[in-house]
């Protein structure tokens, strides 16, 4: 199996600010596995080390590992991806591997991705709007557009900026039907987080995603405010998925090492009594796509953190349009973009 890659790097249309800083573009790899038929699979690796603290360097290193590792013949009983999870176990390399395998088996089925996950496939996901502005004003625009657009769910980043004044313009314009997310990337102390949310649980928020790190914290929170809450970056810590700390778990390609590491990561949740919804780091096209087909699989869900594309100066690939607050899955064969 010939593994080949390139860097790829993604302008976002206006800069973005987080609480773990300002994003002006996003870089990834892409991978195309070749197999002796010419048949060719797609993925890619989209660490983000302001968030997951993995540097492309890193991710880069890894990939080499598995391109020597698929150079060669697996050990007897082993898979591909358990060849270069052997050489190097790094998740965000992984998920590239396999994606790219999805997307091969799919081409040579004539067959989406979602098709081979699930006899019973959804065949639209529905996402929410991401607000990336932190005035209030523009951020009110933003939001009432994408109500208007038919999204149900508007997702607004906290921890940056006048929240209390965004949050109340926001909900103001999109009205009571539309549920409003909140994400703050752990940008607060617990004693922080129960003061802001004391305030902001006021603009009926269906849930707040990583307002504080580490399950400890998390548990402690969540005792004492009166607002749902979804953990994120605290996912990647040993024995979340089962930890019963937050009502939600957001799950993510890249960090689950892909597809088959997500649907996993999804049924341990699911053991727990917590919900899922999938999101994106700012992946590429290839990275949405293949979160759209485990989506599918896993549906129905909450929306997800998936209509992300849009945030970047580059066109989005017609196969993941969002048509009234929702992704179709896209029905070519393998991940179908």
């Amino acid at each position: 199996m010939d593994l080949t890659l390139r860097r790829v790097e993604l302008a976002f249309e206006t800069p973005l600010q987080t609480a773990y800083g300002e994003l002006r573009s996003r870089e990834l790899f892409e991978v195309t596995l070749t197999d002796e038929e010419g048949v060719e699979g797609r993925g890619e690796a989209a660490p983000l080390e302001p968030y997951d603290g993995v540097s492309l360097k890193r991710t880069l290193d890894a990939l080499m590992a598995h391109q020597r590792a698929l150079a060669g013949r697996p050990p007897e009983g082993a898979t591909l991806l358990d060849a270069c999870r052997a050489a190097d176990d790094l998740p965000q390399a992984l998920a590239a591997i396999d994606m790219a395998l999805w997307d091969l088996a799919g081409r040579r089925a004539g067959r989406p991705v979602c098709e081979l996950l699930s006899s019973s496939p959804a065949a639209s996901i529905p996402v929410n709007a991401s607000i990336a502005t932190t005035e209030p004003g523009a951020a009110a625009r933003a939001a009432a557009g994408a109500a208007k657009d038919g999204y149900t769910c508007v997702k607004l980043k906290v921890g940056v900026g006048d929240d209390e004044a965004r949050v109340a313009a926001v909900r103001s314009a999109i009205g009571a039907q539309t549920a409003l997310r909140l994400d703050a990337n752990g940008a607060w102390s617990v004693d922080q987080a129960v003061s802001v949310l004391g305030v902001l649980a006021g603009h009926a928020l269906e849930l707040v995603e990583e307002p504080v790190q580490g399950l400890d914290a998390t548990r402690e929170l969540r005792e004492r405010v009166p607002v749902r809450i979804a953990i994120d970056e605290t996912a990647a810590q040993a024995g979340a998925l089962t930890a019963r700390v937050a009502d939600a778990v957001c799950l993510k390609i890249s960090r689950c090492g892909g597809i088959g590491g997500l649907l996993a990561a999804a049924s341990l949740v699911r053991s727990s009594g917590a919900e899922i919804y999938l999101s994106s780091t700012y992946d590429g096209p290839l990275g949405i796509a293949a979160a759209v087909h485990a989506a599918a699989a896993l549906a129905p869900l909450p929306p997800c953190g998936l209509a992300t594309l849009d945030l970047f100066a580059q066109a989005a690939p017609t196969a993941l349009a969002i048509a009234r607050g929702a992704i179709s899955v896209p029905s070519g064969a393998g991940l179908g973009v």
